[in-house]
């Protein structure tokens, strides 16, 4: 293996023409600016009005945050390729990249799951609910949340570090761990074996996320007001968890066991979907879901059109 500091990848996602990706930089720009803005609007709204400072919300602003971090790690990097006639990325520069797209991917999963418990408490367990979800609670959970996903991260990042490598092309729009673990030229079953770990450790996640569904489920009929709380509340959560899930699952069963001359267009898109569609999703769902978070949003951006007429 040659000196990591003068490795450098191919990426070679990109197969447009320069007019083409002159469209795309243009389309792309705006969604990065979109997403950051809605984003920010949903947090700056939340922090600001002290109406909103629920813990359901709060995670909502961590899910949003999340949301801004993995953006902003792809979107810069998308957007230089684009303008660039070879798309390529140095050894460290894509270790970070790496490191920091599963961390945006673990506390997504993490946070997903911590708002699925929230709503298991609120509605199975009403009377219970401010004694259980406290403030000091909350702050916990937020810092096992992203305490979880850099360690897990970091674990993926360092494995993969100790590998030689023998190729160094990347089939992939950005990088990801079997991306480069499979350019080695050693054995790799030890990363093969924490991979799977790591994976069925976040699809274990998913599963208690829709078995604590079930049981607020079963608890929203008996109730107008529960019921009400479900769609409110429970049903942006679900649109986020499933849309997120299967993107990324998609994925990485596709890369690992997928043909790489076949879907050629599914592959790129949902390669991408899972870090492009729920920053912008999920802001937007819960805006329009949340009573008292849209009633604020509209309130905050007519005083800002007041304030410049």
């Amino acid at each position: 293996m040659e000196n990591s500091t003068k490795i450098l990848f191919v990426l070679q996602g990109l197969n447009e023409t320069m007019s083409s990706k002159r469209t795309f930089f243009v389309v792309t720009f705006l969604a990065y600016l979109f997403t950051i803005s809605v984003n920010l609007t949903l947090i700056a709204t939340i922090i600001l009005e002290k109406t909103l400072h629920e813990p359901m919300l709060i995670f909502l602003c961590n899910l949003c945050v999340n949301g801004i971090f993995g953006a902003s790690t792809f979107y810069p990097k998308i957007l230089v390729d684009l303008s660039s006639d070879l798309s390529v990325i140095s050894y460290e520069a894509c270790l970070t990249q790496i490191f920091v797209i599963y961390s945006y991917v673990f506390c997504e999963t993490t946070t997903l799951a911590v708002m699925a418990y929230d709503r298991y408490i609120a509605i199975c367990k009403p009377l219970n609910y401010h004694s259980i979800i406290t403030p000091q609670k909350v702050v916990k959970l937020l810092l096992f949340t992203w305490l979880l996903c850099i360690c897990e991260s970091l674990s993926l990042v360092a494995l993969t570090a100790r590998l030689p490598l023998c190729r160094f092309n990347i089939d992939k729009l950005y990088c990801t761990v079997w991306a480069v673990v499979k350019l080695s030229c050693v054995d790799t079953t030890i990363n093969n074996v924490y991979g799977t770990f790591i994976l069925c450790f976040n699809i274990s996640q998913a599963v208690l996320i829709l078995i604590s569904y079930v049981n607020i489920v079963k608890a929203s009929v008996r109730s107008q007001e529960d019921r009400s709380k479900f769609m409110q509340t429970c049903l942006p959560h679900l649109i986020s968890l499933t849309n997120f899930t299967i993107a990324l699952i998609f994925d990485i069963l596709y890369a690992r066991y997928g043909s790489t001359t076949r879907l050629h267009a599914l592959r790129s898109f949902m390669s991408l979907e899972y870090l492009l569609v729920p920053p912008i999703l999920n802001p937007l769902i819960y805006g329009l879901r949340l009573n008292q978070v849209r009633r604020r949003i509209f309130r905050f951006c007519s005083q800002k059109t007041h304030a410049l007429k």
